[in-house]
């Protein structure tokens, strides 16, 4: 996943940078609690750093990191010790920092004085805002210089900056302290065996305007409203237990993320749509937030509506060589309640995706499985039919029945799948790969938009259309298999170049294709083989590329690295096909992945074999929390219990092959058609409870997009 120039990008956050997020505002700092203005640190609301420094000294000393724990998603507990200045090795004096993020933060500072003598304390806090946008300081290349002005308002510091037209302000309450516009200070005395506190709370400040209200906890339980939000998530999703503790903790940590990367159409107050991920997406992304709330579908269906019904308004009318807008074309990425133009040409929104528009309407076939009102989604189709003409007029611009990209200006992306770093695609020999490229994983996402229109039309009642679509999906299926497979090799090529050669490096993209059923039967064992062959398979997953190829290097973004998203694909791929061992030995290795970072698969990390590091190298700028690894847990544990449903033809089907290791498993308050149920699998045996009425439970798999579509030739309503 990258925003704009995927090619520049700040440096590493720093070792052990601590992210908490919440909506569209982050926060990042270093072990102990500071924000550092020199590194990508600080507290960004609405996409605009307000706070790029904040640095805590006790008597001139900044804090010795102890620990930093994530409470939840948007609150941690940092402690810390202030270093002796006379030799000696241990101090009597431990600072915790518990920092809430919302509409800015709070955070609680304490000291304790663990010695038998009172402890004098000078505590000083520097405050720079430099007003940065998110991508100046992404990019490293912060130019403006604001004009700044500080004024002390009573027990508040408020920042003021002007840059040409544009007005900024943060606001820094601090009772109690000594106010200066250089720092904010302390000076106390802690009695022995004693503590100190105070709290302290930043919020975007214009004209003096108190926005302390975010962080009150009206309520006696002392929950403030991120709390709330939290446990109203909560309350609507499932529940789980299982045997294997690690798996479960996983999950949970999974769902929390999920629940945190949740923002708002500012225009539709009611739709909740998937956030792309902390530090540097936590806006819309066209593919990323449809596969996460695509992978979320059995924790809240909800979620991937909303992002349809988002990216639906949004979708492409005109042709627009600067954002790569085209009609019918399904967004990259929008900047959602940012008026200034963050993204290319000054728009709020970019459209440089390949992947979006088929994967928009692939999804709303799965959506429109999991029991919406018929109108819900009857409302979406015009648009489905928008991005099917999309495809067809400007996808495949030399109609040769594949979807090509090449970027329409020099500053876009030069490619436009998800592998989108300017070096993401080329041959075995190294050599990068020229556009026009037909990526193979785009043909599997657009064979899959086929079968799903055909289906709905069935669905619908009409014949006609459904035919058309079922024969476009049967024409691409052939031709597929026909220029793609490379049958000397035994794998498919990644991609077609300009001159329609194939792109022979082994990747994992093929992968994807098991799971749309684009690939031949009598050619998936050979797939299944090459994604878990050595060369491929790091121990942890399978790797973006594999190690015996020319631009293999296990530390790059998409040349060697393992991704979890796509692992979570390719295990399901596995499955469609009958490729349970494989599957599950995908899936436990990305859970065990998960358990090495306390339950959180980062976006990516780097592709070293698992002999020769015990851990999984962490990729320096990877995201984390990020929608698409939040939710990849899910995917192979639903994958492995088989577990689907279609409501609107009465089935609920599961028909687990999870692995002995991963324990029974209970789960309560899973959503569907409106209710809930509650389901068991004990020694692979499932049972369901609760079901709502229509719903009849299936063991066995339930049929494909592909099976229906044949079936529904086969018997048309009349």
């Amino acid at each position: 996943m990258a925003g704009w120039n995927a090619d520049t990008a700040a440096g590493p956050l720093g070792a052990g940078a601590v992210t908490l997020v919440e909506g569209s505002s982050f926060c990042i700092s270093s072990q102990n609690g500071d924000i550092h203005a020199e590194l990508p640190h600080g507290l960004f609301v609405h996409d605009t750093r307000i706070l790029s420094g904040w640095g805590l000294t006790v008597n001139g000393q900044p804090l010795e990191s102890l620990a930093a724990e994530t409470k939840e998603p948007y609150r941690a507990l940092f402690a810390g010790r202030v270093p002796r200045t006379d030799g000696h090795a241990d101090s009597s004096l431990i600072v915790e920092r518990l920092r809430e993020v919302g509409p800015g933060i709070q955070e609680q500072i304490t000291i304790r004085n663990y010695s038998l003598e009172p402890a004098e304390c000078v505590i000083a806090l520097k405050v720079e805002a430099d007003f940065a946008d998110l991508f100046e300081v992404k990019e490293a290349r912060i130019q403006r210089r604001w004009d700044e002005t500080r004024q002390v308002d009573g027990d508040a510091l408020t920042i003021r900056a002007v840059w040409e037209n544009i007005r900024n302000g943060v606001a820094i309450q601090a009772p109690g302290a000594d106010i200066t516009p250089e720092a904010l200070t302390y000076r106390v005395t802690v009695p022995p065996h004693s503590h100190w506190s105070t709290i302290l709370t930043v919020v975007p400040g214009i004209e003096g305007a108190s926005r302390g209200a975010a962080f009150v906890h009206p309520e006696r339980e002392g929950l403030s409203p991120r709390d709330r939000r939290r446990r109203e998530w909560v309350a609507k999703i499932p529940v789980l237990q299982m045997g294997n503790r690690s798996i479960e903790r996983t999950l949970r940590r999974s769902y929390d993320d999920l629940g945190a990367l949740r923002i708002e159409d500012p225009n539709h107050p009611d739709r909740v749509v998937v956030a792309a991920g902390a530090p540097w997406f936590m806006t819309l992304f066209g593919r990323d937030s449809l596969w996460a709330s695509h992978m979320a579908l059995p924790v809240d269906p909800s979620l991937a509506l909303g992002t349809l019904q988002t990216l639906a308004d949004r979708q492409g009318t005109v042709v627009d060589p600067m954002s790569e807008e085209e009609p019918g074309k399904i967004l990259h990425e929008v900047r959602l309640d940012v008026s200034s133009g963050l993204s290319l040409g000054g728009k709020s929104t970019y459209y440089g995706s390949v992947d979006a528009t088929p994967l928009f309407v692939m999804i709303l076939g799965a959506v429109s499985r999991w029991g919406f009102a018929k109108d819900t989604i009857t409302a979406l189709l015009p648009h489905a039919d928008r991005a099917l003409d999309w495809i067809r007029d400007y996808g495949d611009k030399d109609g040769d029945g594949f979807v090509e990209y090449e970027r329409l200006n020099d500053r876009g992306l030069i490619n436009q799948g998800w592998k989108d770093s300017w070096d993401g695609i080329n041959f075995a020999d190294g050599t990068l790969a020229e556009p026009p490229i037909a990526l193979c994983e785009v043909q599997a996402y657009v064979y899959a938009a086929y079968s799903s229109r055909a289906w709905m039309a069935y669905d619908a009642g009409d014949a006609a259309l459904a035919e058309e679509f079922t024969d476009r999906a049967a024409q691409l299926k052939k031709r597929f298999n026909e220029e793609f497979w490379m049958p000397e090799r035994g794998y498919y090529a990644v991609a077609l170049d300009g001159k329609k050669r194939q792109v022979d490096a082994c990747a994992s993209n093929m992968g994807h294709c098991l799971w749309h059923g684009l690939i031949d039967e009598d050619k998936a064992p050979y797939v299944a083989e090459r994604l878990i062959s050595p060369e491929m398979f790091s121990g942890w997953g399978v790797r973006t590329l594999a190690s015996d190829m020319g631009a293999y290097n296990p530390a790059s973004y998409h040349n060697g690295s393992v991704w979890p998203h796509d692992n979570a694909i390719i295990a399901a791929g596995l499955l469609r096909y009958g490729f349970i061992a494989e599957a599950q030995r995908i899936a436990t290795a990305l859970l065990e992945a998960a358990d090495q970072s306390n339950g959180r698969l980062p976006e990516l990390f780097c592709g070293f074999s698992r002999d020769q590091f015990a851990a999984p190298v962490p990729y320096p700028t990877a995201c984390s929390p990020q929608a698409w690894a939040a939710t990849t847990p899910i995917l192979p544990v639903t994958s492995l219990m088989r577990y689907d449903t279609h409501v609107s033809r009465g089935g609920f089907w599961m028909d687990p092959v999870l692995p002995k290791s991963y324990g029974d498993l209970h789960i309560t308050n899973a959503p569907l058609a409106g209710g809930r149920i509650t389901i068991d699998i004990a020694d692979s045996v499932p049972t369901v409870q609760g079901l709502p009425e229509g719903i009849v439970f299936h063991r066995g798999h339930r049929t494909w997009m592909t099976e229906l579509v044949e079936q529904a030739k086969l018997h048309p309503k009349t």
